[in-house]
């Protein structure tokens, strides 16, 4: 953990990403951010997400909508509406900041009735995407969610999907650790070229995603 971030701003944020680190709070109600560094650093591979029987069975289902940036203050909100989260206010005015920048998006799976089935929200920059955090109200919500924002990525032209750290969970959709200087070169690269999140509409078809997903491997 290094040390502290001060006065954090949206552009001070993207500085930050732009040279490998990123800001994180204690809890909810901490008045104070640190930047990280990792030594080892979490990234999901765009052509290396595992799809298991029952997710790949619930994406041919169907049955939800796809939806970028609908409620993006939804989102930020559900996520750090958690008894551990690392989302403090001043974290939370960041991403709304980013958001109007056009830097900060939300990627939404919905119930036909409109209530959130699963999402995750990021920063944006050059080709990569930062992954801040998900949520999953209903079941495999954020499973699905990250199948279709992984296909929509690779479609529109990213090639860096930094998830910070390494959790059980995303280990078992696919994600690896690399090391500092690996990811550094890989954000380098991410960063030379543009992207354009909103250059495509969400594909709503989970079966079309596990084609493409399944071509790929």
């Amino acid at each position: 953990m290094g040390g502290g971030a001060g006065q954090l701003t949206a552009d001070l944020m993207l500085a930050a990403y732009a040279s490998g680190v990123f800001p994180m709070a204690e809890g909810r109600d901490a008045s104070e951010l640190f930047w990280l560094d990792p030594k080892q650093r979490g990234i999901f591979p765009l052509e290396g997400f595992h799809i298991s029987r029952s997710l790949a069975r619930r994406l041919r289902q169907g049955g939800y909508s796809v939806l970028l940036n609908h409620d993006f203050l939804e989102v930020v909100d559900t996520c750090a509406n958690r008894d551990e989260t690392w989302i403090n206010p001043i974290l939370r005015q960041i991403y709304l900041d980013l958001h109007d920048m056009g830097h900060a998006h939300s990627w939404e799976i919905r119930h036909p009735d409109g209530r959130l089935w699963g999402a995750t929200f990021g920063v944006t920059l050059g080709t990569a995407w930062f992954g801040e955090s998900m949520v999953s109200p209903s079941r495999d919500g954020s499973k699905i969610a990250l199948a279709h924002l992984i296909d929509h990525l690779r479609r529109s032209g990213f090639t860096l999907f930094d998830t910070q750290f390494l959790t059980p969970h995303l280990a078992s959709l696919g994600a690896v650790e690399i090391p500092r200087a690996s990811y550094r070169k890989a954000l380098e690269t991410a960063l030379s070229a543009p992207a354009d999140i909103e250059k495509l509409t969400p594909d709503p078809s989970g079966a079309q995603v596990l084609q493409r997903m399944t071509q790929m491997s």
